[in-house]
């Protein structure tokens, strides 16, 4: 018998592989956090699915996501990286994951840890929908456009209302899974 999965996923197995494995699974690691948020911020105006295929080109060219370094990027690594054919060459993107990364560890100067402080937003629980189909699931909420502010007003770039929303589906601050997904009651 075939998994009941959520209907944006199907038939593309890698799609399947991250819906199966990753999206809405409660995500507490800071490497992983600022892997997701650069990710996000990637996405934006383009599709996941784009971003999913080039993840692996994005970990090597952005030092798996090890935010200390990203943060201390320079002209010179700045410009290999729009030089990249592997990843998305947008130089207001690339930019502004080296400003996040400096943001992302002030963040976690003031609050402990960026898991502290997102994860307050929803009080350290996940958020858990009814949703029967995908095309009802939101795509901002009261609570993506707080944090998108805070994240402005702290000097963050790319992280509007939608890029939020994305990413606290993709770090499981929400499940969105479908009722009839075989995940939805798992994560």
């Amino acid at each position: 018998m075939q998994k009941q999965r959520c209907e944006w996923c199907l038939g593309d197995p890698l799609y399947e592989a991250y819906h199966d494995k990753e999206w809405g699974v409660p995500l507490h690691d800071e490497q992983l956090l600022f892997e997701f948020l650069v990710l996000e911020t990637f996405q934006a105006g383009l599709s996941w699915i784009t971003i999913l295929r080039k993840r692996e080109h994005f970990r090597l060219a952005f030092d798996n996501f090890d935010y200390r370094l990203v943060a201390q990027y320079n002209e010179q690594k700045k410009e290999a990286l729009l030089q990249n054919k592997a990843i998305i060459r947008n130089k207001l993107k690339i930019n502004s994951t080296v400003s996040n990364a400096q943001n992302f560890m002030k963040i976690q100067q003031e609050f402990g840890s960026f898991d502290s402080y997102i994860w307050d937003f929803v009080q350290n629980k996940p958020i858990v929908n009814r949703w029967k189909h995908h095309k009802d699931c939101l795509a901002t909420t009261e609570i993506s456009n707080r944090i998108s502010k805070d994240l402005k007003k702290r000097g963050f770039k790319f992280v509007g209302p939608t890029v939020m929303y994305a990413f606290m589906q993709a770090i499981g601050m929400v499940n969105d899974h479908t009722v009839d997904c075989f995940r939805y009651t798992q994560v």
